[in-house]
C-alpha cells in the first residue's frame, strides 16, 4: 500500500518523536521553525511550477523504462517543499515504490561515519592533525609504493610523514579503493579481499597495514577505503562496537528508525530491487540477497541501508547546524568544518571521475567550490554533497538553505544523469536565490 505522498513519517518515527517528548524537556513543537512540515514552496522561496518540473522529469525517467523508480525530496528553509514517490521497488513482480522503501545508500554511508567521528571530536578524543598510528598502530611504519616491482609487488620508500586524521577523512592520505584505478596497490587490496563480509573491522585493518600507501600522505587525493578505516577509528576512540556508537550517538536521537547495516528479515519485503543499465538501455535486476543478512564487517564506506526519509533527516540536521527537533548532535562549527575545504593547498580540486569538476573536499563530503554550470549549477556554489553506487545522492546547501535528497536503486548513466538533471531543476525552481 503507498503511504500519503507528503507525510511519509512512518508509525515506528511517531512512537520515537513520543518517547522522545517524555524524556526530553522541550518537544520538536516548541524546538522552533524547521522540523520538516510540509509548506507551500512559495512560502520559502521556491516554485511550485519549477518543482513539477523535477516531478514530471523523474517520473518520464521511469515511465521511458531507463529507472524502476525514484524518490525526490527538497526542503528549504528547514521545510519540506516537495516529495514525490513514483515507479516500482520491484518491477518484475509489479511491486510500487512506496514512502518507506528500503535503498541500499553505499557510499552515502561515509557522511554518517564522518558525523559519528566529529561527535568524538568534539568531545576533545582525537585532533584532525594526530597521526592515524596514535589510535591504529598497526598503521605505524607503513611503507608507500615508489614504483611498480616484480611479480605484483610494487618498490616502496618510507613515507615522509605519518598519515593524519585530516589527510583520512579527506581521502588524501595515501589508501586506495582497489576498484576505481589500477594499481599494484589495488591489485593487492583485492587478493587480500579487503571486502570480505565475514572479516572483524580489526581485522580489515590488520589487511589494510600490510598493504603500501599508493602515493605519499597529503600529496594526491584518491577515493578509498578511507572511511571504512574511519569506521575503525570510531569504535577504538568510543570504546564500544562501531554499529552501536552509530545508533547511540546518530540514530536513534534523530529517528532514524529504518537506518543499518542490515534489513532483517520482518523488513525484507521493504528492500528495493538493485537494478543495472545494460548497453542497450534497458534496466535488468537479478535478485540480490546481500543486506539481508547481517555482516561481521559494517562497513564505514559503503555498507548502509536507509529510507528517504531517515536521509533526509540526517541531511535537514546538517542544514540547520547540526540539529534536527531540538536535538543536537553537533555543534555548527564543526558541521562547517565538515563543509570546509580540507584539501592541502597543492591539491586545487578531487578527482572529476568520482565527483564534479571544480569540487573540493571537507571531512567526507565533496564541496561545490567553482561551479561550471553544467555539472554544477552556477546556484550550487557551497553545496556539499556525495552519492552512492547503487544511485542515491544528496545535497545540502547553506547559501541557499537547500536540502535535496534522491534515492533510487538503478547503476548506469541513467543515475548519473537523475541526479545532474534532478539538482538542476531544483535549484531553477528557486524564486529567491542568494548570490554564492
Amino acid at each position: 500500500m503507498n503511504r500519503p505522498q507528503y507525510f511519509p513519517l512512518n508509525f515506528r518515527w511517531t512512537l520515537a518523536v513520543l518517547g522522545l517528548a517524555i524524556v526530553l524537556p522541550f518537544t520538536a513543537a516548541q524546538a522552533g521553525e524547521r522540523n520538516l512540515d510540509k509548506i507551500a514552496p512559495a512560502a520559502v522561496g521556491m516554485d511550485k511550477d519549477g518543482l513539477a518540473k523535477l516531478g514530471s522529469a523523474m517520473r518520464a525517467m521511469v515511465d521511458e523504462g531507463q529507472l524502476s523508480g525514484v524518490i525526490t525530496a527538497v526542503t528549504r528553509k528547514g521545510k519540506l517543499v516537495h516529495w514525490q514517490t513514483y515507479g516500482y521497488q520491484d518491477t518484475e513482480q509489479g511491486i510500487p515504490l512506496t514512502d518507506d522503501s528500503i535503498f541500499r545508500i553505499y557510499s552515502m554511508t561515509k557522511p554518517i561515519v564522518g558525523v559519528a567521528l566529529m561527535t568524538l571530536f568534539e568531545e576533545g578524543k582525537f585532533t584532525l592533525d594526530d597521526p592515524v598510528e596514535k589510535y591504529i598502530p598497526q598503521f605505524k611504519g607503513i611503507k608507500v609504493a615508489k614504483e611498480d616491482g616484480p611479480d605484483g609487488m610494487p618498490i616502496t620508500e618510507d613515507a615522509l610523514h605519518p598519515m593524519t586524521i585530516r589527510e583520512l577523512v579527506s581521502h588524501t592520505g595515501g589508501l586506495s579503493y582497489g576498484i576505481f584505478s589500477r594499481s599494484q596497490v589495488d591489485a593487492m587490496y583485492l587478493k587480500a579481499n579487503v571486502f570480505d563480509r565475514n572479516q572483524t573491522l580489526e581485522e580489515f585493518v590488520v589487511k589494510m597495514s600490510k598493504i603500501p600507501l599508493r602515493y605519499q600522505p597529503g600529496t594526491d587525493w584518491q577515493y578509498s577505503l578511507s572511511v571504512d578505516v574511519q569506521g575503525y577509528l570510531v569504535q577504538v576512540l568510543a570504546g564500544k562496537p562501531f554499529e552501536d556508537v552509530l545508533a547511540e550517538r546518530i540514530f536513534e536521537p534523530l529517528g532514524m528508525t529504518d537506518s543499518a547495516f542490515w534489513v532483517p528479515p520482518e523488513q525484507a519485503d521493504r528492500l528495493a530491487i538493485l537494478y543495472s543499465q545494460g548497453r542497450d538501455g534497458k534496466i535488468s535486476g537479478p535478485p540480490n540477497k546481500e543486506y539481508l543478512t547481517e555482516p561481521n564487517f559494517p562497513s564505514g564506506g559503503g555498507g548502509m541501508v536507509s529510507t528517504a526519509m531517515d536521509y533526509l533527516r540526517f541531511c535537514q540536521m546538517l542544514a540547520n547546524g547540526g540539529e534536527l527537533d531540538g536535538v543536537r548532535i553537533l555543534k555548527p562549527e564543526t558541521v562547517k568544518m565538515m563543509h570546509t575545504n580540507q584539501l592541502p593547498d597543492t591539491i586545487e580540486q578531487i578527482s572529476p571521475m568520482m565527483g564534479n569538476p571544480g569540487n573540493q573536499f571537507g571531512i567526507d563530503f565533496a564541496l561545490v567550490s567553482n561551479p561550471d554550470g553544467t555539472t554544477d549549477h552556477v546556484l550550487a556554489k557551497g553545496e556539499f554533497w556525495w552519492y552512492g553506487i547503487g544511485g542515491t545522492w544528496f545535497g545540502i546547501n547553506p547559501v541557499q538553505d537547500l536540502v535535496m535528497v534522491g534515492m533510487i536503486q538503478n547503476r548506469g548513466r541513467a543515475a548519473r544523469t537523475a541526479r545532474l538533471q534532478s539538482k538542476k531543476l531544483v535549484y531553477e525552481a528557486i524564486l529567491d536565490p542568494v548570490t554564492p
